[in-house]
């Protein structure tokens, strides 16, 4: 969720530089973010953008993962017949795939039924030139999922391009979404040396993907409540959450956690947001024990 909503939030801050970057248009004027709730059954979701600029829309969709229920190719067409609806106007469909895959739904840019065949742009950010991406700032963050024979030399120049920023806030808001994204694909030791963690807190950015990840987490949390228990639905989502950024957790630690109350696992759930390794989750334990 970290990797969508940080994607979701690059664009909607720079419009312009994602316009520019996904469409044929020189010098994109009035570039507008449009709501992301859809009319006919609304939905919502956190990864996509939808940017209007010279009457077309400009629809993306970040993805981590090739696979989806519905299909990504299904979505798309559904999202281009709501927004087709909505708007009357040209839609330009764009989906973003952030880490690196061997998986052939990569490859799939159209949906196709018995009657039907709708199709779309495919963007494997692996395969990209990464020139466009490090001479803008807003897509600074996305250069380091770029093609590129030196990874490590990569990253160092983004940290150079973003460390000679004069706005201190833009700089620490694209020091946040760079470190989120570059966890996709290099160590967090790595991240950490070439970016402080402490300009990164001050980031306006970081902190609302802090709040919409734990907003998130907790909703689900709720939703699914209704039917199985708060408890074991809180535990079943920070555990989750927990493999997702330290990997396997050790029996005993699972055995702590089992014991949290709810409030105690929501705790979890916001705090987690900064671990990047076991001894982190370790020393969040032992600070509340009795």
């Amino acid at each position: 969720m970290a990797y969508d909503n940080t994607c979701k939030y690059l664009a909607e801050k720079f419009p312009a530089a994602f316009v520019h970057w996904l469409l044929p248009i020189d010098e994109p004027t009035n570039v507008q973010v449009l709501k992301t709730e859809l009319i006919q059954e609304p939905i919502r979701a956190d990864s996509l953008v939808f940017l209007q600029t010279d009457n077309q829309i400009l629809h993306i969709e970040f993805e981590t993962r090739p696979y989806s229920k519905p299909t990504i190719a299904f979505r798309m067409l559904d999202y281009y017949i709501r927004l087709k609806r909505q708007y009357s106007c040209a839609i330009n469909q764009v989906v973003i795939f952030l880490q690196e895959t061997g998986s052939e739904e990569v490859f799939v840019s159209e949906y196709t039924d018995t009657n039907t065949r709708h199709g779309y742009r495919v963007i494997r950010l692996w395969e990209q030139d990464p020139a466009l991406l490090l001479s803008v700032p807003g897509l600074l963050p996305l250069a380091t999922l770029s093609q590129t024979n030196s990874p490590r030399t990569l990253l160092e120049q983004i940290a150079n391009r973003i460390a000679t920023m004069e706005e201190p806030n833009q700089q620490a808001d694209l020091i946040a979404c760079t470190q989120v994204l570059a966890g996709l694909r290099f160590e967090k030791d790595l991240i950490r040396q070439l970016f402080r963690k402490e300009t990164m807190r001050e980031s306006v950015i970081y902190q609302e993907i802090r709040e919409d990840a734990l907003l998130e987490g907790l909703k689900e949390g709720k939703q699914q409540g209704i039917q199985s228990g708060r408890q074991n639905e809180a535990l079943s989502f920070v555990t989750r959450q927990l493999t997702r950024r330290i990997g396997s957790i050790p029996a005993e630690m699972q055995q702590q956690i089992q014991t949290l109350s709810v409030e105690e696992l929501e705790d979890l759930g916001e705090a987690l947001l900064d671990f990047s390794e076991g001894s982190d989750l370790a020393n969040w334990l032992n600070e509340r024990q009795p």
